[in-house]
């Protein structure tokens, strides 16, 4: 009987957390906070890695390794994107959750406003490059003509439509600042929703639709996200939301953009410079050809399929840092951290043991060359190895950002991938000729070292003091 009643709890409370709704995580079971936090933005992270791997699996049908091979070129490129849309959507969620926290959700919604014309700004300077620089960018990055003839125009659309990417997570930013995941969540279902329905049909034609082939797959993907950012936006005005927006606060302040930027810099910064060590790291496998390459994009779309939901654990983290610290409990938001961080690390080594027994049969999956696949497969088995303090370093690096300490885990980026894993995969593939397998090597090294030494640095508990 007893047991019955803990799985109809379980269940009662699962419903809760998807429902959603806003809600003050600075009292009552940390553990529920964090379960109520984490199974919506899980899910939402989850739906946002769906794009990448709908997009492979179509465009692997295409037979042709060159196209798969430009996604992952251009992926390097729009991580740039990403970590611009992380930088200030944490700078929007430490800001929104803090105001929370401190019940002034009018100030809330002002921040959160100034947060979004900052985005729009930002994109529209990144639409520009690729309008005119589509091809000399996959140039840059090691492109081959061929690579760049057959998948040039997936690089113009992805580029030139980053505000679907920017604005999608910004604006869900805004919803976890102020606890609500939920609504983020279904965004992106909604998102994928129509992107998977859509992608087929633009990549190999149906009816009136041409097949545009790899570009078809940039064009629904932008398709699908902007319907998501228009279910966004009516959301903000016209839902039931603690952090309304309206014509009133619509409005630019620059004090609060200045203070956006101020929190967001350094968030942006370290994944500007996480980002940018990602396209090194595609620069250097491109030196060992279209299938090694191949191999790679399908193994870190598989990779990414499975951070994105430990991410939604890390952004649950940061939100109970923001509203605790708000509300003048320090200690209670460095227990939800450290609670947070083991379920992530438990997750994770689980995902590790399917790639280190699994990887074959789950590349198969997206393709049928075998060397596309012996490539994805020693990735995602090197790579794992890294996982299990991943798991906890991915939430230390996100409460710090939740605490508004933006500039340490910039410098725990900044050494960490430029300083030590960029030379270290440089040393390892091409000096000392190991091939594709030392980039992924270095992979898993640095990112057990980033974790450690965010480890480290949180115990010290500098960031409870830090004013936002």
């Amino acid at each position: 009987m007893g047991y019955s009643k803990q799985i109809n709890s379980f269940i009662q409370l699962f419903k809760m957390a998807v429902k959603g709704g806003e809600e003050n995580f600075t009292e009552g079971s940390i553990n529920r906070a964090i379960f109520l936090l984490s199974v919506p933005m899980i899910l939402e992270m989850a739906m946002e890695s769906v794009f990448a791997v709908v997009d492979i699996f179509f465009v692997s049908r295409l037979n042709n390794s060159d196209a798969v091979a430009v996604i992952g070129l251009t992926e390097s490129l729009l991580a740039l994107v990403y970590s611009l849309a992380w930088g200030v959507s944490m700078g929007a969620t430490a800001l929104v959750a803090r105001r929370v926290g401190e019940k002034d959700p009018e100030s809330a919604a002002v921040a959160g406003v100034q947060a979004i014309l900052v985005g729009v700004v930002s994109s529209v300077l990144i639409s520009v490059s690729g309008l005119f620089f589509h091809k000399e960018l996959l140039r840059l990055m090691g492109a081959s003509e061929s690579v760049i003839q057959v998948g040039s125009g997936f690089t113009f659309w992805m580029l030139t439509g980053n505000i679907t990417i920017m604005m999608l997570f910004l604006i869900n930013g805004i919803f976890r600042g102020a606890g609500n995941a939920a609504i983020a969540m279904r965004a992106l279902w909604l998102a994928n929703l129509i992107n998977i329905v859509l992608d087929p049909i633009f990549i190999f034609g149906f009816g009136p639709v041409p097949a545009f082939g790899v570009e078809g797959a940039a064009i629904s993907t932008n398709i699908g996200r902007g319907i998501g950012v228009a279910f966004q936006i009516y959301y903000l005005f016209f839902g039931k939301s603690i952090v309304k927006m309206n014509t009133r606060n619509f409005k630019i302040d620059w004090k609060i953009i200045v203070q956006v930027l101020k929190v967001s810099a350094g968030s942006t910064g370290q994944f500007l410079i996480s980002s940018a060590s990602w396209v090194f790291l595609a620069r250097i496998i491109s030196h060992f050809g279209s299938a090694a390459m191949a191999g790679y994009t399908i193994a870190i779309r598989v990779i990414v399929f499975t951070i994105l939901p430990s991410w939604g654990m890390a952004n649950a983290a940061a939100t109970l840092v923001g509203q605790n610290l708000g509300a003048g409990q320090p200690e209670r938001a460095e227990k939800s951290v450290w609670k947070t961080g083991l379920y992530n690390m438990v997750f994770l080594g689980f995902v590790m043991v399917i790639f280190l027994f699994l990887s074959a049969p789950i590349l198969r999956f997206f393709s049928s060359d075998e060397t596309v696949i012996a490539n994805g497969t020693q990735c995602l088995q090197i790579v794992a190895f890294g996982y299990l303090f991943y798991g906890y370093g991915m939430v230390i690096t996100q409460s710090f950002n939740g605490a508004g300490d933006t500039k340490t885990p910039t410098l725990l980026n900044f050494f960490g991938f430029w300083c030590f894993q960029i030379p270290l995969a440089y040393l390892l593939a091409i000096r000392l000729d190991f091939g594709p397998n030392g980039v992924y090597s270095a992979i898993a090294i640095a990112e057990s070292a980033i974790a450690l030494a965010g480890i480290y640095i949180f115990r010290m508990g500098k960031w409870k003091t830090i004013k936002v």
